[in-house]
C-alpha cells in the first residue's frame, strides 16, 4: 500500500506535468490537500512530506485540527465548506483563508470577527453552471460583491473559487473553466491583491490547469477514500 508521502508525490507530479502541458511556468499552481474527515496523524504525514496547505469543509472538525497542530508553524488552513453565519467567528479566528464567500453578510461578519493582528484571505465562490443546489453567486453578481469585499479592512480579496457541474463532458467542463478564467482575469485588472483561481479536483485538475487554475483541491488521491 502506498504511503501518504508517496501519493502526495504522485499528485505533485501530476500537477507539475499538467502545468507544463499547458505551457505555464513551473510551480504556478498550488496544491491544496483536502483533509476533511482525515485524522491529525495523516495531516502530519503530509506536512512532513512537504505539504503545508490544507483544506477543511467542517468548521468544528477543522478548528480541532488547527488547535492540535499549532506546533506546525508553516501550516496554512483554508476553509472550503459551506459558510454559515453562526460559524463565522470560529472560522475568522482560526483559519487563514475562506474560499466559499457568496454573500456580503458573511463577508461582513468575517471582517468584524477577524483578529486585529491578521487579515483573512478570501475567495468568492461562483456558481458557474447555475446549479440550483450549489452554493456560489451568479457571474453577473460578482463585480458588486467583489467591490464590497475589497472595502472591508480586515479581509484580503484573493480571487475566485468554483466547483463545476459533476459528470459533464470534458468539453463542457473546459467551457465552464474557461468562463471562470475570464472572470478571474477581469478581476485582476481591478484588484491588485487578486492572484488565486481555485478550481479543479482529483478528476478534473488537468482540465482546470489547462484553463488557468492557480490552485487545485485534492483529497482522496492524497489521503485515500474518505471516512463517511
Amino acid at each position: 500500500m502506498e504511503t501518504i508521502a508517496e501519493r502526495l508525490k504522485s499528485v505533485q507530479n501530476t500537477v507539475e506535468q499538467s502545468t507544463l502541458d499547458a505551457h505555464r511556468p513551473s510551480n504556478s499552481v498550488k496544491l491544496l490537500a483536502v483533509s476533511k474527515t482525515k485524522p491529525v496523524s495523516n495531516i502530519v504525514q503530509a506536512y512532513e512530506a512537504g505539504q503545508y496547505c490544507f483544506g477543511e469543509n467542517y468548521v468544528q472538525e477543522g478548528v480541532e485540527k488547527i488547535q492540535n497542530l499549532r506546533a506546525l508553524n508553516k501550516i496554512e488552513w483554508h476553509f472550503i465548506g459551506p459558510m454559515q453565519s453562526n460559524k463565522t467567528r470560529l472560522v475568522a479566528e482560526h483559519f487563514d483563508w475562506v474560499q466559499t464567500i457568496d454573500r456580503l453578510k458573511i463577508a461582513q461578519r468575517l471582517n468584524d470577527q477577524t483578529l486585529s493582528l491578521k487579515k483573512l484571505n478570501v475567495c468568492i465562490q461562483v456558481n458557474i453552471d447555475n446549479e440550483d443546489n450549489k452554493a456560489g453567486i451568479q457571474p453577473e453578481q460578482l463585480n458588486e460583491l467583489a467591490q464590497a469585499i475589497s472595502e472591508l479592512p480586515n479581509l484580503r480579496l484573493r480571487g475566485l473559487m468554483t466547483i463545476p457541474m459533476a459528470n459533464q463532458t470534458s468539453e463542457k467542463q473546459a467551457a465552464s473553466f474557461a468562463k471562470m478564467s475570464a472572470l478571474f482575469r477581469n478581476m485582476q485588472k481591478h484588484y491588485p491583491t487578486v492572484d488565486t483561481l481555485s478550481m479543479g479536483m482529483s478528476g478534473d485538475m488537468h482540465n482546470a490547469i489547462s484553463n488557468g487554475s492557480t490552485m487545485v483541491r485534492v483529497g482522496t488521491a492524497i489521503f485515500g477514500a474518505r471516512n463517511q
